[in-house]
């Protein structure tokens, strides 16, 4: 995620409490998983048969957006204030580019079924762990001593940018 900057909108969005963030990350793990469950069934079984390709930017958009309206009305269901708290950025994840990136790169690298839900499910747990690190730094950030230009936006982009280089730095480690 932070390597492409998939998903940054809510990233930056919800990550000012870490409360927000988990119940986010969760939103997004699950979403992610069941999108790379649908997205491979249909472009597997629907799209590559029929030779149907050119849907699939569509057809992917389609299930996340139905996915993320699921999770919306469970999550209004049965917590309000979670769903209170997440705002606008719940509905947002429907345009979580993350998401649809996930879709799209499993496909393009002709994942399996078990790939492609690991892929799913380890980039839920990923972007779970990204934000919860991002809340918990901008949370201690709110009692430093920025420099005024930069409070908000600023700092918190430019932390953003450091966590990019440190994880850049593991996936070194891994190669």
């Amino acid at each position: 995620m932070l390597y492409y900057f998939l998903g940054i909108c809510p990233f930056l969005g919800v990550s000012k409490k870490i409360d927000s963030a988990v119940s986010m990350g969760l939103a997004v793990t699950f979403v992610m998983t069941i999108t790379a469950v649908v997205s491979w069934l249909i472009n597997n079984f629907i799209l590559i048969p029929y030779d149907l390709g050119y849907l699939q930017i569509v057809s992917f958009i389609l299930v996340i957006a139905s996915l993320v309206q699921l999770v919306e009305m469970f999550i209004r269901k049965i917590s309000p204030p979670l769903y209170q708290a997440l705002g606008i950025y719940l509905p947002l994840i429907t345009t979580n580019c993350a998401i649809m990136g996930l879709a799209l790169i499993a496909a393009l690298n002709d994942y399996s079924f078990a790939e492609t839900v690991i892929f799913g499910f380890g980039s839920g747990l990923g972007f779970t762990l990204a934000i919860v690190l991002m809340a918990g730094i901008r949370e201690q950030l709110d009692l430093a001593d920025v420099p005024e230009p930069l409070k908000g936006a600023g700092i918190a982009l430019i932390v953003a940018g450091i966590m990019a280089l440190a994880f850049n730095g593991f996936i070194g480690m891994l190669t």
